[in-house]
């Protein structure tokens, strides 16, 4: 879309601000949203204690780096990001930051200082990935409070951090159904924490842990949909995980004496191997079955469970020449994480029943949509900050600029269509913006997918006139939400949603967008044109909110393609709806509203562009009039 990058944007803004404030504080606040636009995405992991947030952790990244027994090191902030070498800094409140080593590649359990002294520890090692996204391991909660909202953000993100986390992985333990009071502290949780949709995803874990399904994905994907339609719109996606298989197999931590022990169990009668995988405690404690030593025993249980090590073996049986490497990127897919190896990952064959075809994403997938739209998240947490701002009266002109250069209705938001997105799924999320299941579901397809096609429910090969008209639907049903929602917060939201559609349809109707030269002259004015009632109709008048000269004016804007040109042409001197909406004479009502709707998508995108402040406004005037027009003849 054209128009400034927002994130550049609001980086001059905050500068302009710094240099300009007299108040320290709000220098200081300017200066920290600043830096944020440039700094990595900061994706938090937060959870009850013990659901296993570290293992996922060290499966995100790859390494067994972050502890997963309990210690000092648990119950504090911990920061993993990018650095040169491999070592650990543990910042203190007086200031002082002193720095370890990592103990056999985790972070120490010991810290040297005392819990209640620590701000946060910060992680560092050469991952290129945390170039991109920083990942914060908060202390587990048990309970979550909203009369504190402050309170409740230092505890999960420590004072240096307490707004700064754009994004946030929630980690559920896997139970029999998703427990209404689990779902409960969510709402709260993200609530207090300012999250909401468009930067929140659950992930559940532990789904393997039923002694009675030896094939835990149909129940764990069932009840993964199940916990997205109850969240609705406070969670773009909930997936389910296999934590301790993903730690092992993203970490590659099946040496050959593993790998060799999983042959050798491959070779039984697979009766056997089930007999032997029963009671896990006689497996690793009793010599009985193959000749594996019991301490290697042990280590497959401590890194596979039972699951892992059934999955391990059936695929060595399917390709026993498979390496080591192979089966880590098999079992990657297995454990519900995704592999990195998109050729190679199995992870859409066991996400797809037979009477439910729709699929669960997987966490790798989530993370990639986070780091892909770290911009985004970070212009939004950015502007959210902005717009709260305070400070003192000498400041009080600074701070009406900045909140009016990032009013959600202003071009340096709406000129990036996924802000109006994230904004209309936070209006939700407080129930400023009232949805049905339907629209619900609708409006967070638009924000977790890219492709238009798939945004609006087609398959990724839809073609551009399926697009289309794909588009003209939804954008009749979000108008009929705007015109009920009215001029409240909720309705202002849905009408960026209507933006949202009309612009997939005008893109989709691109090689139709090829402005037209200016025409010689302007078409000479005919009187009462505009005022003239519109033809079986049974309110007032399309143009009423429309001026003559305006509309002149416009006619001679070079921004005009030949359709919108013909269209204020016809706003000036139609005598028939048809005429006015560019539709055949003795045209449907029902396709005089497609038309009407057609020419609305086409006029509110050229809001996006810089436009001057007259021009703009009857640009708006005959979008809200081709909106009428189309919602009374729906």
């Amino acid at each position: 879309m054209s128009g400034p990058d927002p994130v550049a944007v609001l980086r001059a803004v905050c500068a302009d601000g710094v240099r300009r404030a007299s108040g320290a504080d709000l220098r200081a606040e300017l200066a920290r949203i600043g830096r944020q636009l440039d700094r990595p995405l900061q994706l938090a992991v937060a959870g009850a204690v013990g659901v296993g947030k570290s293992t996922l952790i060290n499966a995100v990244l790859r390494r067994p780096v972050a502890p997963v027994d309990a210690g000092e090191c648990t119950r504090a902030v911990t920061w993993y990001e990018f650095g040169a070498r491999d070592r650990v800094l543990v910042e203190c409140t007086n200031g002082t930051v002193s720095e370890l080593g990592l103990v056999h590649g985790r972070v120490p359990a010991a810290l040297g200082v005392a819990l209640e002294h620590v701000v946060r520890l910060r992680v560092q090692f050469p991952d290129p990935w945390l170039r991109r996204v920083i990942v914060i391991d908060t202390p587990g909660i048990d309970t979550v409070s909203q009369a504190n909202e402050k309170a409740t953000r230092r505890l999960l993100f420590g004072d240096a951090a307490a707004e700064h986390a754009q994004a946030l992985l929630y980690v559920l333990r896997y139970v029999q159904s998703v427990d209404a009071d689990v779902l409960a502290e969510f709402r709260t949780l993200s609530t207090a924490c300012g999250m909401s949709a468009v930067n929140t995803a659950a992930v559940l874990t532990q789904v393997d842990r039923r002694g009675d399904e030896v094939d835990p994905w149909p129940t764990a994907c069932r009840l993964a949909r199940k916990a997205t339609a109850d969240l609705g719109a406070l969670v773009l996606d909930v997936v389910p995980v296999v934590g301790l298989l993903a730690e092992t197999a993203r970490g590659r931590l099946l040496g050959p004496a593993e790998v060799a022990a999983l042959r050798e169990l491959a070779v039984r009668d697979p009766a056997d191997l089930e007999d032997l995988l029963v009671d896990l405690e006689e497996f690793t404690e009793k010599a009985i079955g193959p000749p594996i030593p019991l301490q290697l025993r042990r280590t497959l249980v401590a890194c596979l469970h039972r699951y892992g090590i059934r999955e391990a073996v059936a695929h060595l049986r399917r390709h026993p020449q498979a390496s080591a490497d192979q089966l880590h990127r098999w079992l990657a897919g297995r454990s519900g994480f995704g592999s990195d190896d998109a050729v190679s990952s199995p992870t859409r064959t066991w996400q797809v029943t037979p009477d439910d075809p729709e699929l669960v994403r997987t966490l790798a997938e989530v993370l990639d949509r986070f780091a892909r739209h770290a911009g985004r998240l970070k212009a939004f947490t950015a502007v959210q900050r902005l717009a709260r701002l305070t400070g003192g009266p000498r400041d009080r002109a600074l701070l009406d600029e900045i909140r009016a250069t990032v009013d959600e209705n202003r071009p340096v938001v709406a000129g990036l269509r996924s802000l109006r997105i994230l904004a209309a799924c936070a209006a939700v999320a407080r129930g400023q913006l009232r949805l049905d299941e339907t629209m619900t579901a609708e409006l967070m397809a638009l924000a977790r997918r890219d492709d238009p096609a798939t945004q609006l429910g087609l398959p990724p090969t839809a073609a551009a006139p399926q697009i289309v008209a794909a588009a003209g639907e939804a954008s009749r049903r979000w108008r009929r939400v705007a015109q009920l929602a009215g001029p409240s917060v909720g309705g202002q939201r849905a009408r960026d949603v209507l933006a949202v559609v009309e612009d997939i349809a005008a893109a989709a109707r691109a090689p139709d967008r090829t402005p037209s030269p200016i025409p010689p002259r302007i078409p000479p004015p005919i009187p009462a044109a505009i005022h003239r009632p519109i033809p079986d109709a049974d309110a007032e008048d399309p143009g009423t909110a429309l001026d003559r000269p305006a509309l002149e004016r416009l006619l001679g804007s070079p921004v005009l393609a030949a359709k919108e040109r013909a269209a204020v042409a016809a706003l000036l001197d139609a005598t028939e709806l048809s005429a006015v909406v560019g539709a055949p004479p003795g045209s449907s009502r029902a396709d005089l509203a497609t038309a009407a709707a057609e020419l609305a998508g086409r006029f509110r995108a050229l809001l996006h562009r810089s436009l001057p402040p007259q021009e703009r406004r009857t640009v708006q005037a005959i979008c809200d009039t081709m909106e009428s027009i189309s919602g009374r003849m729906s």
